[in-house]
């Protein structure tokens, strides 16, 4: 990750952080989709940040090149590394699955750090990548005010067609897909729900499966 990607949450954490509870609605509908493709194990997020998601779904590691995140990680009792995407500090075949929650937006090689989750994931283990659809209303609306958010204008977003072909050009398969967020996030007054598929919620979870 270039230092210009990981600076806005280095110098805005408190903002970043006060997203989650603005916008808890948004925040719960998204913690409930990618819950529901979490599977049993041992996992590691990638791009774990503040602990959001990691501690409230079970997961005990983490990754992250801000320190500033990772301090308030480490204070949930994270075990995290300062370290990037492109280049994992644990060894082959660690983990049961992998997850990366709108972080993929931030990486400079999002198909380098495909391959590396693959190489820490056992056989058989899975990627779940949760993210916002760059072809949804939400997606589209942080496209055109890219250069108004500190995190987002160093930003580069992905539809969930173009993350399928990179997943099955490095051999997972066996995909499940959850959607959610289905309005403005701003407008949500409760917990959204949650379907199966992709195409219409701005939230997408994917998950596949490492068979090779």
């Amino acid at each position: 990750m270039d230092k210009e990607k990981v600076i806005p949450f280095e110098k805005f954490t408190a903002k970043y952080e006060e997203w989650f509870a603005k916008y808890k609605f948004a925040y719960w509908s998204e913690l409930d989709a990618v819950g529901s493709l979490i599977p049993s194990g041992t996992g590691l997020e990638v791009g774990i940040g503040s602990g959001k998601f990691a501690k409230p779904l079970g997961i005990e590691y983490g990754i992250d090149p801000s320190i500033k995140m990772l301090k308030i990680s480490k204070k949930l009792d994270l075990k995290v590394v300062k370290a990037i995407g492109e280049n994992i500090p644990f060894k082959n075949k660690s983990f049961d699955f992998v997850l990366m929650i709108t972080s993929i937006c931030f990486l400079n090689d999002l198909k380098k750090t495909i391959s590396e989750v693959k190489r820490v994931l056992k056989d058989k283990g899975f990627i779940i990548i949760g993210f916002i659809d760059k072809n949804s209303p939400i997606g589209k609306y942080y496209l055109e005010n890219k250069e108004k958010s500190p995190f987002y204008k160093v930003a580069n977003f992905y539809s969930t067609d173009e993350l399928i072909a990179i997943l099955k050009e490095l051999n997972f398969s066996n995909f499940s897909f959850k959607q959610t967020i289905f309005k403005p996030y701003w407008e949500l007054k409760s917990v959204d729900k949650i379907e199966d598929g992709y195409g219409k919620g701005s939230f997408v979870v994917i998950r596949a499966q490492n068979l090779t």
